[in-house]
């Protein structure tokens, strides 16, 4: 049927547009209150040695669910001290508390509210379909353009991905109270707030603990996700060993978030019926705990001294001594945080993040003209959508200018010789990959915009397959990482080799699986090897076991960039 598309992916990208300028100072008010509330956690959390805290959640496990799961906090918690995961347990902890905050403070009167209203209640349940349903990353989308990249959009993804149950739980609670005993309650002559209170809530509380305590674990599930926005903690130490294929790593601080969800889930699963509840009552041992804090925020207020950042750097100030970044495996990253080091900018914070996170929070800062500081590399579109520049690299850092290698595995070339030949002929010019990323950019579809441009440069096109054989239906994997130079030339380079009798199947991946998928033969072939620097570890780690077809794009550039507006010409102006 040919029907025109509705535009609807359009349509909520106007609303969107419209949400952000139109409630930009509600979530800037949102912004630091997360971000105020995250860091008193953090620091009340981090108040004195790691031990200090491992024995107060190894005595409240105890409490809870008997001693020898107390005596496993203690082991496991050590355990994650001594692999080096202290910190970013911390955070990961402070994420989850936070968003298992808001999910109470809101979850909680929302599931009331429909126990006790039909209406609500069939207006809210498939709205809790949709969160639900709705994949996480989705989430993320808007969550940048509201609230910029960081913690904040990460804690409010997993707060809308994780407030489900507990709203769900709290109206199935209510709702299984014996008629019976409300109507007793009525005809004793309570009042509905009464009736809620002393009837229907403490009959109810079993259910609703279940629906809390789901919701947290269902928070603790997105600590991996929200990294991609450049939340810190545990997930990000996971989404890091992906991207670069560490397997001890990725393994130790999946461990770990392992450990903090047997913690919790133990915890909120007894605390409403403690296991020694007959030794101490649960009032004491909650206001022990309650006391902890207050002492812990009192006495980080009095001793915790504030740092002057960066004296005299006004550009430090004014983007909250940030750089914006992308993966945490991508070369450039490596890059940057070199130069960090070379050029002494200690005060500073590489965000780790993605590259679409990167770009959204470039495209925030310059519709307001604000001050950013991100990881730039071109090609890219972005620098024909916005005015910016390269910061002078003195030292050289970032080095010279790079080529994008077209890389394959080994017995491509005997198995499906035309393809190796188109493979090893391609090659183009800065200027055509850049007009296929800006019509990507402009919201067409990849491989039309790869149609397109083949359409219009047969020229060029004739010259890769001069001379290669036919495919008969031979299927080649390639792979590629989700950036915009790799999307455009991986696009093109697919419609080239179906349009010669191949079957083409493209995965995205990231930096560190798409080198090992190539040197396994799992794929056949990549076109997105930056060298001779920015996959240097990864090319070093894995070139006996490839094949080097050589550059199809050269004059490639790395860097730090900034809009020019931004008054700073140099990384040094950094410091």
């Amino acid at each position: 049927m040919n029907i025109t598309k509705i535009p609807l992916g359009e349509w909520v990208d106007s609303l969107v547009d419209w949400i952000t300028v139109t409630f930009a100072a509600l979530f800037s008010f949102f912004t630091n209150l997360i971000d105020g509330l995250l860091n008193i956690i953090v620091d009340v959390l981090s108040v004195g040695p790691p031990i200090v805290l491992i024995i107060v959640l190894a005595l409240l496990v105890g409490y809870t669910s008997k001693w020898p799961l107390g005596i496993f906090t203690v082991v496991s918690l050590l355990l994650v001290d001594n692999l080096g995961y202290w910190d970013s347990t911390i955070q990961t902890l402070a994420i989850v508390l936070v968003s298992g905050f808001f999910i109470i403070l809101l979850g909680i009167p929302i599931g009331i509210w429909c126990a006790q209203n039909k209406t609500v209640q069939n207006i809210v349940t498939p709205i809790l379909d949709f969160m639900q349903t709705m994949p996480a990353f989705v989430y993320l989308i808007p969550s940048i353009l509201f609230f910029g990249i960081g913690v904040v959009p990460g804690i409010v993804a997993s707060f809308i991905f994780a407030i489900a149950p507990a709203i769900r739980m709290t109206n199935l609670g209510i709702q299984e109270v014996p008629k019976d005993l409300t109507e007793a309650s009525d005809a004793f002559g309570s009042t509905s707030s009464q009736k809620l209170f002393k009837v229907q809530l403490p009959l109810a509380t079993p259910t609703i603990l279940a629906g809390i305590n789901q919701s947290i674990m269902l928070a603790l599930s997105m600590v991996v996700t929200a990294s991609l926005v450049g939340a810190p903690g545990l997930g990000a130490d996971v989404y890091r060993a992906v991207s670069q294929i560490n397997v001890g790593q990725g393994f130790e601080a999946g461990l770990s978030i392992v450990f903090i969800a047997i913690i919790l889930d133990r915890i909120t699963q007894n605390i409403r019926k403690p296991a020694y509840e007959k030794l101490v009552s649960r009032k004491i041992v909650l206001s022990i705990v309650g006391i902890l804090i207050v002492v812990a925020a009192l006495f980080n207020t009095f001793t915790k001294e504030d740092t002057i950042k960066g004296a005299g750097s006004a550009i430090g100030e004014s983007t909250n001594y940030k750089i914006i970044g992308i993966e945490p495996g991508a070369g450039l990253m490596a890059q940057a945080k070199t130069a960090m080091k070379d050029y002494k900018l200690d005060n500073w914070t590489l965000v780790e993040g993605s590259s679409a996170a990167m770009v959204a929070e470039l495209k925030k800062a310059y519709s307001k003209k604000e001050p950013i500081i991100i990881t730039g590399w071109s090609p890219h579109w972005m620098f024909a959508s916005f005015d910016l520049k390269y910061l002078d690299d003195p030292n050289g850092t970032f080095g010279g200018a790079e080529e994008i290698n077209t890389i394959v595995r080994k017995g491509l070339k005997e198995d499906a010789p035309g393809a190796y030949t188109i493979l090893d002929q391609f090659s183009w010019d800065t200027s055509d990959m850049e007009k296929v990323m800006v019509d990507v950019s402009g919201g067409m579809d990849p491989k039309e915009a790869a149609d397109k441009w083949i359409k219009e440069n047969n020229d060029k096109v004739a010259k890769w397959t001069k001379g290669a054989q036919a495919g008969n239906g031979e299927e080649i994997k390639l792979v590629y990482v989700a950036w915009d130079t790799e999307i455009a030339s991986t696009n093109v380079i697919a419609k080239v080799l179906e349009q010669n009798g191949y079957k083409v199947k493209m995965s995205q991946v990231e930096v560190g699986p798409m080198f090992a998928g190539v040197a396994n033969g799992s794929v056949d072939a990549m076109v997105a090897a930056w060298l001779p620097s920015t996959h240097k570890d990864y090319y070093e780690s894995y070139k006996k076991d490839l094949v080097d077809l050589g550059p199809n794009l050269k004059g490639t550039k790395n860097g730090i960039v900034v809009p020019k507006y931004v008054d700073i010409d140099s990384i040094e102006d950094l410091k």
